[in-house]
This record gives structure tokens, sequence and C-alpha cells, in this order.
């Protein structure tokens, strides 16, 4: 993602929650989030207001833009795709965000973040049937494979990335030995472990 202006840790805890945006620090107790359990800023600690309705939706939309990397004008794109298509809305957008090639990169071990995984995508580590891919939000479809490049293949932080990984989904398939992985088929939304509530968020872009 662009750079929003703002530490990830911040954003985090301004979510009130993990969005694993640090890769490992976010399972270690360097995490701020266990550490600082409260929002960052002056009045973080104080009483928090019960937040309206739109409040709410906002705050769900927020979240969701901030675990996948994502500018606002894009994500208002990926809306109104999912919109468009027949099916729940909800499920159809965390589809289309899931199969996004960065996300991808990441479900399959080969990064430690989204961030990075992007940057790896970014620099031409990443090949999609046997082609370099550089578009972060390209979309993969079943049967596509997913593999590092020849000359990719040593990078430390992708062989640190890949040595620590903790599973891949259901809806995916890996090869560690060749770091190559496999669409099975698109994403249903209990293989999707993101914690969101789409409703909420479908919800704000209807008003």
């Amino acid at each position: 993602m662009a750079s929003e202006g703002s530490p990830v840790c911040r954003r985090c805890r301004r979510e009130g929650m993990k969005l694993y945006l640090k890769g490992d620090k976010c399972y270690s107790r360097k995490c701020p989030v266990e550490r600082r359990a409260y929002p960052p800023g002056q009045h973080g600690q104080g009483m928090q207001r019960k937040l309206s309705d739109y409040g709410v939706q906002l705050r769900e939309k927020q979240k969701m833009r901030r675990v996948y990397g994502i500018r606002e004008r894009q994500f208002r794109n990926y809306i109104a795709e999912a919109i468009r298509r027949p099916g729940v809305t909800g499920d159809i957008l965390l589809q289309l965000l899931e199969m996004r090639l960065d996300n991808v990169v990441y479900r399959l071990g080969l990064a430690s973040s989204r961030a990075q995984a992007r940057q790896f995508v970014s620099h031409g580590h990443i090949l999609v049937n046997g082609k370099r891919v550089n578009i972060a939000s390209y979309q993969v479809k079943p049967n596509d494979v997913i593999e590092v490049a020849d000359g990719a293949r040593k990078i430390a932080p992708l062989v640190a990335a890949v040595e620590g990984a903790r599973g891949v989904p259901a809806w995916l398939a890996f090869d560690a030995n060749q770091l190559r992985g496999t669409v099975v088929s698109a994403p249903i939304r209990d293989e999707i472990d993101t914690d969101v509530q789409e409703s909420l968020i479908v919800e704000f872009y209807s008003r």
C-alpha cells in the first residue's frame, strides 16, 4: 500500500486488533497491540466514546483496507465490482481481495507480510504460469501456478519467510521444495480467516 502516513503498528492499535502488517513482529511479545492495548495518541487511554452505526461501519471499512493494503479509490473499485457480480456482495469482496497476487504470495508463505509480498511482486520476483508479473493487484484464477523466479530463490527475506511459514489455506497448495504454489479454487468465506464483518462494509457503501 502506498504510504498512509502513520507507522503500521499505530494502525493496528487504532483498530484495536492485530492486522498482521509487520510479519514476525506481530507474533512476538514485541507487538505493540499486546503491550499497549488502547488506541494511539494523547487521549488513547481515556474513556472511549460509543461509536454510531456510521462510525462502526467506517472502522470496519478502514480495518479491511489496512489489512489488504489498499487505498480508498481502489477499494471503491473492488466494492463496485463485488456489487456487479451475482452472489453475496461481502463474500465476493473478500474473494476479490484474497485473489490479488500479493495476497496469494503472502498466503503461500513466500512473504512474512502483505507489504513484503507486494515488494517481491513489484520487483519481478514472482511468476504466474511461468510469466513474470509485477502487478500486485493482478487477479489470479483457479489452476494458476505461482512460483518464485530462479534469480530470487536465495533472497534472504524470502527464505526466512518460507522457513517461518504458518500454514497454507485450503484453497491453495504449496510445494516448499520448488517454491511453487497452485490456486486450487476460489476461496469461500469459511476459508478466509480475515477478522472483519464484511456486511458492515457493504452497508457503509450502500448509504
